[in-house]
């Protein structure tokens, strides 16, 4: 079996995982809003589950709401939370341009239909956004920051709490993207009021997800119907999945400290080793500020979609950048946005490093370089 270096894609789903939720899939499959034995069984498992979330996350449990992952707990977040104040005259919003794609059309979804203005703060050529432009974008009618923790595409880690800091001295609430950050960084005391994570990337199942809000905000709901989840996600509740996630985050956020420091040292000697193998080889995103699985590279003068293909053949699996764009020939906005030309952009090729990861990757860099050897000599 190849070796699999696409975690920011996804991950495979833990054994512990799957045991936990087993039970609610089979014995306790009731809805949790039944007033019997099977469905107060599920009810219970399902505020346990919230219980949790909120632990790790240093937030109460009425502030977690679980969803289908990542895109809907940042469509609801941005929509909702800037909806909620529109009737109060809040109609900006403030983000940058290497949000993922479900933040950036969650923005201009609501410049298109409600109005709503949008500025793109800038960042740097690492991906970093300063706290000075962002308290320079900020105006009195900001509904909402939304800023993500840490690039999927280019593993910059963001200062989350500084940036919360200037958000709150203004009084704009801000939404933190820690998708990519769960298990690897920290998630409380932030300063965050609202912060999604998906369960795909921790360990859980996909179509898992969740949205942290304090209670306090107005959040316009995206799904109406029975009112579950405090009224703000109408359905369901999957309970399975919430058991799910919530083990997942739990066993993540204990095995953090240590499997960051660990896989931060491998990564920077694989780093190093591409650098020195591959002539021309750039990093892409902080040299330091950056997730502890995340090395990102362009290859000037090449097609990255072609690296991978060797890659694939010498048993490494990896990827251009984000999933949510693969196949499309267009360059990473992200890469632009950090002022890498649109041809180098084409070339970039991502490696994300999973959890428990032990051996080193010299074999990787090698395949790296042959593989870079292999398409450059075709010309």
């Amino acid at each position: 079996m190849s070796l699999y270096l696409d975690n920011a894609a996804t991950t495979p789903v833990r054994p512990e995982v799957v045991d936990a939720m087993a039970p609610y899939l089979t014995r306790w499959f009731g809805n949790p809003s039944s007033h019997h034995e099977v469905g107060e069984a599920a009810a219970s498992a399902l505020d346990d589950a919230r219980a949790r979330v909120a632990g790790v996350l240093g937030m109460r449990p009425g502030d977690i709401v679980f969803t289908s992952g990542g895109t809907e707990s940042n469509n609801t977040a941005i929509k909702g939370l800037v909806l909620g104040v529109l009737p109060r005259g809040k109609r900006h919003l403030v983000t940058t341009a290497i949000e993922h794609e479900s933040v950036l059309a969650s923005a201009d979804y609501l410049a298109r239909l409600h109005g709503v203005d949008v500025t793109h703060a800038p960042v740097d050529g690492t991906g970093l956004l300063d706290p000075d432009d962002l308290a320079a974008a900020l105006r009195d009618d900001t509904a909402l920051v939304s800023i993500g923790y840490a690039n999927n595409e280019v593993g910059t880690v963001q200062d989350a709490a500084t940036l919360a800091a200037v958000a709150r001295e203004r009084g704009v609430p801000l939404h933190l993207d820690a998708v990519q950050a769960a298990g690897w960084l920290p998630l409380s005391g932030l300063g965050a009021d609202a912060l999604t994570i998906a369960g795909h990337k921790i360990g859980a199942p996909k179509g898992t997800g969740i949205l942290a809000v304090r209670g306090r905000l107005p959040l316009e709901p995206l799904l109406h119907g029975g009112g579950q989840e405090r009224g703000r996600r109408s359905g369901t509740p999957d309970v399975a999945g919430a058991v799910a996630i919530a083990t997942a985050l739990s066993l993540a956020e204990a095995e953090r400290a240590a499997e960051a420091a660990r896989v931060t040292d491998l990564r920077d000697t694989f780093i190093a080793r591409v650098l020195h193998a591959v002539p021309g080889a750039r990093l892409t995103g902080h040299p330091t500020r950056r997730l502890p699985g995340t090395a990102s590279f362009v290859f000037p003068g090449i097609n990255g979609e072609t690296v991978l293909l060797e890659l694939e053949r010498r048993g490494i699996v990896s990827s251009s950048g984000s999933a949510c764009a693969a196949g499309s020939d267009e360059a990473s906005h992200v890469l632009l946005a950090l002022g890498i030309d649109a041809d180098d952009a084409r070339t970039a090729v991502r490696f994300t490093l999973p959890h428990g990861l032990t051996r080193n990757l010299d074999v990787v860099a090698t395949a790296v370089a042959e593989a870079v050897a292999a398409v450059r000599s075709r010309g």
